[in-house]
């Protein structure tokens, strides 16, 4: 059975791009995964040295000169209008791609990218990573071989604290950095992302509303959303409902879906992603996260024995591991590539789309 853990020969030489939080999660995804940690360039030199230096990069730099490094995989980490420029430097250069969502703030500029990739025989991947809970794959599974039954509704949500205060600010409030979607676009994408994965099934249809909460944050007008709320329309005939929101006291990332099919319903959330609901008419059970009798999806990335938790940084760990893998020729079930970066675009513009007009909006097939 392939795993998670192992080593590529030769090792994959990364750039990133990017010296932030996610630059730092990705470095050390990068690393368990056996990567040579050549350079890194961050906004300035000085930040460029200081990330290589904390993050064990063999150099780094600030200018043009990145894309011409000696590199197998690049990772793009900046901010989110610069996505499809950085990528698709990555691609003429040579390298593949793993870039950080939103791919693209559009849907015009996240095709390119894929196009461009298919043009030159490279590809990427995106990091909706918390499909590599070991859970949710199971709950995969488990629709997949019918145990659910037909599935009947979806009730999801996606709710976050940190940008409760109208003194909270972060460059993704500003559009000119992160798009015209904030709250969606950052982790609503996600949900969306994991919906469609455990249930095999597309949204078809969507009526969305959002609220800016707070219409000013450091002294600067607001254009991105709050909150969002959203009813939607699954390509076999569910409804759901999706709540996504910045500003939810005490929840920190409570991201939380739950599936009702006609034989049972499936629980995960995030913040507990060693168990599993499983709800029945005649009796529900919490299933928790144990290698010898999961899927074997399920028990591939299970990298620690049971009651030996596992998280965030797994789930990333082993995402970056499989994206390497198939770089490399192999196959991985459900690894997020460029068109799943695409298929965020979709839902992200039916979502604001919907919101202006107020109405029903059709999401465009992949």
């Amino acid at each position: 059975m392939d795993t998670v853990a192992q080593a590529f020969a030769p090792p994959p030489r990364i750039g990133m791009l990017g010296g932030g939080f996610m630059a730092r999660t990705h470095t050390r995804a990068a690393r368990t995964a056996g990567a040579h940690l050549d350079v890194i360039a961050s906004s300035t030199a000085a930040r460029s040295r200081r990330a290589a230096t904390e993050l064990g990069y063999e150099t780094s730099t600030a200018g043009d000169d990145f894309f011409d490094h000696d590199l197998d995989v690049v990772h793009v980490c900046t901010p989110n209008t610069s996505h499809a420029e950085h990528a698709l430097r990555a691609l003429d250069a040579g390298f593949q791609i793993i870039c950080e969502k939103p791919l693209a703030t559009d849907s015009t500029a996240a095709r390119s990218i894929v196009d461009r990739a298919q043009a030159l025989g490279l590809s990427g991947t995106v990091p909706f990573v918390y499909r590599y809970h070991p859970m949710v794959r199971e709950a995969r599974a488990r629709i997949r071989r019918g145990e659910a039954g037909a599935l009947l509704t979806i009730d999801a949500s996606y709710l976050q604290d940190w940008l409760l205060s109208a003194e909270d600010d972060n460059w993704r409030v500003d559009a000119e950095s992160g798009g015209p979607s904030r709250a969606f676009a950052d982790i609503g994408s996600h949900l969306v992302d994991l919906i469609e994965f455990i249930t095999d099934e597309r949204i078809v249809s969507l009526t969305a509303t959002t609220r800016t909460v707070h219409p000013r944050r450091g002294g600067a007008a607001v254009t991105t959303e709050d909150t969002v709320a959203m009813t939607v329309e699954m390509s076999g005939g569910a409804i759901g409902s999706v709540l996504v929101s910045q500003l939810a006291p005490g929840r920190k990332n409570g991201l939380v879906i739950e599936v009702a099919g006609a034989q049972e319903s499936l629980r995960f959330a995030q913040e507990q992603p060693e168990q599993l609901w499983v709800g029945r008419r005649a009796g529900s059970q919490l299933l928790m996260r144990d290698p010898d009798t999961l899927s074997p999806d399920a028990a591939r990335l299970c990298t620690v024995p049971a009651g030996h938790p596992q998280g965030y940084q797994d789930a990333f760990n082993a995402f970056v591991a499989d994206s390497y893998a198939v770089f490399a020729g192999e196959k991985r079930e459900g690894v997020p590539t460029l068109a799943d970066g695409v298929r965020a675009a979709l839902v992200t513009e039916a979502v604001l789309r919907s919101a202006a007009e107020r109405t029903w909006v059709e999401v465009e097939a992949p």
